[in-house]
């Protein structure tokens, strides 16, 4: 009432007086100032527009389809087809009754459930609901249909898991067993040395042949190595078969166990398995020489030892002396060169020899005399201070990768000394790990690699790394792998390609399967091997049949790897080709993709785990020729939409439409005024 008086007031003392106009129109622009005065009075007092939306969520029944490999191979053909144009059908059954319905396969693009493809290599179920739990958090989910053979070959089983939502069931595959031979497993070392005969044991299985035998060949490359014949005794369902093999050269071999078939049998797509072994030409010797008896000595020769690749030679001044001849490929030098001058032989036998090297700094070294070695790393000590740190990740370094849990383990180290000073990265040298202090993650380098093309140096810039292996063997029952896998790595390293190549391409990780994204880094170096980037790469694979593919990839500064996607298993000899600095340079290598077999190796259907996670969520097992039974106990469920309101409060002096429709009145009353004769 107020913001009326103002306008009514307003308007009569300014068009009270006799105007020059008509009375109409006086009346018709006291009215246009009514308007104008009454609502900016009432803008004053800050109104609000309060507003309601309501929307509506209809229930959500999710498909959950299993297409894996599995329900295609043991489902019967016409049980396969009435399951999905059941699905089908109940989805337009449901959508008619006002739900939602969406379909979500195990893998690859949602689609209707009638023509999905039955090509998934690998059945993670629990990953599979988990994931729609996740989707639909907070949102109107009825039920889900989970349609699979309750076969479960990846991650963890779905009946451990506790689902916030009604699983109802749909039974596929087959529970009658089948006259079948299959090869689940193969037993045997991952690294052989050459020359040597290692053990190589396949797990055979068998249903309907009983009291029969079979026969089992090894193979590689298609050529029979050897061959048994294997009883297959009545009462069991399992049987070992064993093959001792001799390692040829050195390099990756892949060698197939193959069971022939069988009349009868119902598939031989799980007649085979693959075994992936790396030959390598003996094992390394290791020389562990320090200037003095330290804890950090037998923490790295627990280390070494862990490692059947490494034989063990260790030097400590007037304990273990080095014997005359001795030879070693790789030397850990711990705090050598030494203040005292203690280590003087090993030292120049590691440099006549151009041995790699890792060189362990601490309270003993002589850093003068470290930094003329040419490793890569100057360090200028201030005094014997030192600070307290852990290791950290370089997140650009890539010549080995960190697993997350030796990033979780790394992370829970005790505090180790590192001489306090000033630190100088050489050319072509690299930091593995920088230095944190307390929360405080520095650019100062922990582990180094340099060195130069002739000798690969290390350093590791603490003499107590003994904590870390402790420590992690006190909380990971014995286990400290994350520092036996750092250590065993600097060595494996320090060995690999001792003459520096100016091209040097390698696959990310020692194999890959069959469902891995294959990856490969690369480093180009110019003619003082300094890194540089950039450069054009050609790869050329060829796989065992001799098939070539060819892949470009050029180098970058964040050290992204080359992606070559899955590729089928076998063992692919690849080359690498680059020009540099107007130089052709060329590198080879090798790498094995793993086959997995995952879906063949189960024929029988688990019903019974359909079974658990149905009673468990209150629902029921169904089969394919139950269709109309689950859709009436679905929508017996009565699952009801969802109405969400939501109130908006917003101050009406915020609208601008407000403002224009104002500015055009008074507008319209200066310009009539104006018009008609007024001031």
């Amino acid at each position: 009432m107020p913001c009326l008086l103002a306008g009514a007031g307003y308007a009569a003392l300014l068009y009270s007086a006799k105007a020059p106009w008509s009375r109409r129109l006086n009346y018709g622009l006291a009215a246009l100032r009514f308007v104008v005065v009454s609502f900016l009075s009432f803008l004053l007092l800050s109104p609000f527009l309060n507003t309601t939306t309501t929307t509506t969520e209809k229930p959500t029944i999710v498909l959950a389809v299993d297409n894996s490999q599995s329900v295609a191979l043991f489902t019967p053909a016409p049980v396969l087809g009435q399951a999905t144009g059941g699905l089908r059908q109940l989805a337009a059954t449901l959508q008619a009754k006002g739900f939602t319905v969406e379909t979500r396969p195990l893998a690859g693009p949602a689609r209707p459930a009638d023509s999905l493809r039955f090509t998934a290599p690998a059945t993670d179920l629990n990953a599979l609901l988990s994931g729609i739990q996740e989707s639909y958090d907070g949102r109107n989910l009825a039920g889900v249909v989970l349609a699979s053979d309750g076969i479960v070959n990846q991650g963890q089983s779905p009946t451990f898991a506790e689902f916030r939502f009604p699983i109802y069931s749909l039974a596929l595959g087959d529970t009658v067993p089948k006259k079948d031979l299959s090869l689940p497993a193969l037993t045997y070392n991952r690294v052989a040395f050459s020359g040597n005969r290692f053990p190589l044991e396949a797990d055979l299985t068998y249903d309907g042949f009983a009291g029969g035998a079979a026969v089992v060949q090894l193979r590689e490359n298609g050529r029979v190595l050897q061959t048994r014949r294997v009883a297959l005794p009545a009462g069991q369902r399992r049987t070992k078969v064993a093959f001792t093999v001799v390692a040829p050269a050195p390099g990756k071999r892949r060698y197939e166990v193959v069971v022939e078939r069988q009349a009868g049998e119902f598939t031989a797509l799980n007649n085979s398995k693959f075994a992936y072994i790396e030959v390598v030409k003996g094992k390394l010797r290791v020389l562990l020489a320090g200037a003095a008896p330290h804890p950090d000595l037998k923490a790295l020769r627990a280390a070494i030892q862990g490692n059947d690749n490494f034989d063990l030679i260790t030097y400590l001044p007037g304990i273990s002396p080095l014997k005359a001849g001795q030879d070693y490929d790789v030397a850990i030098l711990h705090q050598l060169p030494a203040r005292s001058g203690v280590g003087a032989e090993v030292l120049a036998q590691v440099r006549s020899r151009r041995t790699p090297a890792l060189y362990v700094l601490g309270a003993q070294s002589d850093f003068t005399a470290y930094n003329a070695l040419g490793t890569g790393l100057t360090v200028q000590p201030r005094g014997s201070q030192t600070d307290d740190v852990t290791p950290t990740l370089n997140p650009a370094f890539s010549r080995f990768t960190f697993e997350e849990d030796a990033l979780r383990r790394f992370a829970a180290y005790p505090p180790a000394p590192v001489p306090f000073g000033d630190y100088r990265l050489g050319g072509g040298a690299e930091a593995a790990l920088w230095q944190q202090v307390g929360r405080v993650r520095t650019q100062k380098p922990l582990l180094v690699f340099g060195g130069t093309p002739q000798q690969r140096q290390a350093t590791l810039l603490t003499e107590g790394s003994w904590q870390w292996r402790l420590q992690e063997a006190v909380e990971h029952d014995d286990r400290p792998e994350a520092y036996d896998r750092l250590v065993n790595r600097t060595l494996q390293l320090l060995t690999q390609n001792a003459n520096k190549k100016r091209l040097d391409v390698y696959p990310t990780q020692d194999a890959f399967s069959s469902q891995d994204d294959v990856t490969f880094a690369a480093e180009t170096y110019n003619t003082i091997f300094e890194r540089i980037y950039g450069q054009q790469i050609t790869l050329t694979f060829t796989d065992e049949q001799q098939k070539t593919r060819t892949f470009t990839y050029t180098t970058t500064e964040d050290g992204a790897p080359l992606h070559l996607g899955a590729l089928p298993g076998g063992l692919y000899r690849y080359v690498a080709r680059a020009t540099l600095s107007g130089q052709p340079q060329q590198d080879r290598g090798e790498v094995l993709v793993q086959e997995q077999q995952l879906e063949a190796l189960q024929s029988r259907a688990d019903h019974n785990l359909l079974y658990q996670l149905a009673r468990r969520s209150g629902s029921r097992l169904y089969f394919p020729k139950q269709f109309q039974q689950l859709t009436d106990d679905i929508l017996k469920a009565d699952y009801k939409p969802i109405i969400y309101s939501q109130q908006d409060l917003q101050d009406l002096i915020n609208l601008k439409w407000l403002f224009f429709v104002l500015l055009a009145l008074a507008t319209l009353e200066w310009a009539t005024r104006k018009y008609s004769g007024g001031v």
